[in-house]
């Protein structure tokens, strides 16, 4: 079963340089009904504009990722990390047992555009760490390529959470099929363009919660990207 969660009913927040619409509840965006879904915490679709950022700022124990679309962010914290990341890179910081940060838009011309994902993770008080890699065209064209899981396999970032995450990149008549172990949800976000999951069609923005699914039939897109989360049977997050 998917139940959708579209585009225009998130929630959204305009600060001039920033305009973020919200999956899950959020900072000011507060909604009973929409506080995460088994470990996955926040979706948040960020477009900053040039030369503006979040300053520092701090977290803890949190697995904090970055997927950039357009554009590039740039990157420093307090675990001596500095780098930008650029559409098609993946950023996966373990905030644990602390680490302050700031993600700074570094054109003078053009605005970033990405999504940061929050998970929950298994374990409180791990050591700080930070990871990167970029995730080329050709890697999630017509499939499912593997960005996130908790062993890091297959090249995916490690994660302190039984998930895994998958993104793709489908057009025309391209299609892939994710198979789901019994008894796990998934949710399906698309980043931008039009397509169909088991059936339904999702656009830019819109998501699904995912139950009592076997399998996920991805098709039928139109210059879209996707992320899949493949996630434990919990209604919503033990924080």
């Amino acid at each position: 079963m998917l139940v959708k969660r579209l585009s225009e009913q998130r929630g959204a927040a305009h600060h001039g340089w920033l305009h973020s619409r919200h999956t899950f509840s959020f900072g000011h965006y507060w909604n009973p009904q929409e506080v995460g879904f088994s470990d996955l915490l926040v979706i948040n679709d960020d477009q900053v504009a040039p030369g503006q950022g979040f300053g520092t700022h701090p977290h803890q124990d949190m697995e904090i990722v970055s997927y950039v679309l357009k554009g590039q962010l740039e990157h420093k914290d307090s675990m001596g990390n500095g780098s930008v990341i650029r559409a098609g890179d993946v950023q996966a910081m373990s905030a644990g047992t602390g680490v302050r940060h700031s993600e700074f838009n570094p054109s003078r011309e053009e605005p970033v555009h990405f999504l940061q994902v929050w998970i929950v993770p298994d374990r409180k008080g791990v050591m700080p760490r930070y990871q990167q890699r970029h995730f080329g065209e050709q890697e999630k064209r017509g499939k499912l390529c593997l960005i996130l899981s908790q062993e890091g396999e297959q090249g995916a970032l490690a994660v302190w959470q039984d998930v895994r995450v998958h993104a793709g990149l489908f057009d025309g008549d391209e299609e892939a099929r994710l198979d789901l172990a019994p008894n796990r949800y998934a949710y399906v976000h698309v980043a931008r363009g039009t397509v169909t999951v088991n059936g339904e069609v999702l656009h830019e923005g819109d998501g699904a919660r995912v139950r009592d699914e076997s399998h996920l039939e991805i098709s039928h897109g139109h210059q879209a990207e996707l992320l899949v989360f493949d996630l434990r049977p919990n209604e919503l997050p033990l924080l």
